[in-house]
């Protein structure tokens, strides 16, 4: 168990959604559960594309994409800053237009629904450069004010990204973790909208002990300063000729 701040961090847990022994990883997205809880939770099929993709040069514009049910969720722009196999790095520049889900009468989603529609939203003067990791169903986001101060840790529990020949793909899982800039303490966030879509099926509470699980993995993973956080990324700065992207062509497909 880790300690920080005089908390115990939970066990494992007993779920699909962990690389037990006897039970389905997450580590891509398509893959199929026994209990078929990767297709309740949106899971696709994948690229289509069978021999492995390359990885993107830095400076490559590509699309970060959230599916559900087979379907476009949400889609983003972004530039790769490196794109290792151990470690994929991404920065979402400020003014960026991306795809947000509404319903009928237009309203933003922030939980899957029957029916959706997508239209442009732009981001304002913050920006993000974010860190995944192999079969690591979480990415790490910083977030990065106007003036470039850092303003925040921020866990995004997801699907380990899927490399596609756009970008990447993923499963959003709802249950994200804020930590500030010095480290000091930590916090869920939208602990409301997971019970909501566990209400609404889309997740079960084995699901959440998962997420939660996950959560805290990174959590000690930035307390602790594991790498690549060991390093100072307040004063990162993105290269000046990364120019903000658009989605590139092809970020609405995909494959059956």
């Amino acid at each position: 168990m880790f300690e920080e701040g005089g908390r115990r961090y939970s066990g494992r847990p007993t779920s699909v959604k962990t690389d037990l022994p006897g039970t389905t990883s997450i580590a891509r997205v398509g893959a199929t559960a026994r209990d078929g809880t990767l297709a309740r939770m949106g899971g696709t099929n994948g690229t289509g594309v069978d021999d492995p993709l390359a990885h993107f040069e830095p400076g490559a514009p590509v699309a970060i994409r959230e599916l559900w049910d087979g379907r476009v969720w949400f889609a983003r722009p972004a530039t790769v800053a490196r794109d290792d196999p151990d470690l994929t790095m991404l920065v979402v520049h400020p003014h960026a237009t991306a795809k947000e889900p509404v319903d009928h009468t237009g309203t933003p989603l922030r939980i899957p629904t029957a029916e959706w529609t997508l239209r442009d939203i732009h981001r304002g003067e913050t920006w993000n450069l974010s860190f995944a990791f192999p079969d690591t169903p979480y990415a790490v986001i910083l977030g990065y004010e106007a003036s470039g101060d850092l303003r925040e840790y921020y866990v995004n529990l997801q699907t380990p990204l899927v490399r596609t020949t756009t970008g990447f793909d993923m499963v959003e899982h709802i249950l994200d973790v804020t930590i500030p800039p010095d480290r000091s303490t930590w916090a869920w966030k939208d602990e409301d909208e997971l019970a909501e879509a566990i209400a609404r099926g889309l997740f079960t509470e084995q699901d959440a002990a998962s997420f939660h699980y996950w959560g805290e993995r990174a959590v000690e993973r930035i307390l602790l300063r594991k790498p690549p956080f060991d390093q100072d990324w307040a004063s990162w700065r993105p290269d000046p000729a990364w120019h903000a992207p658009e989605l590139p062509a092809g970020w609405d497909r995909v494959y059956a």
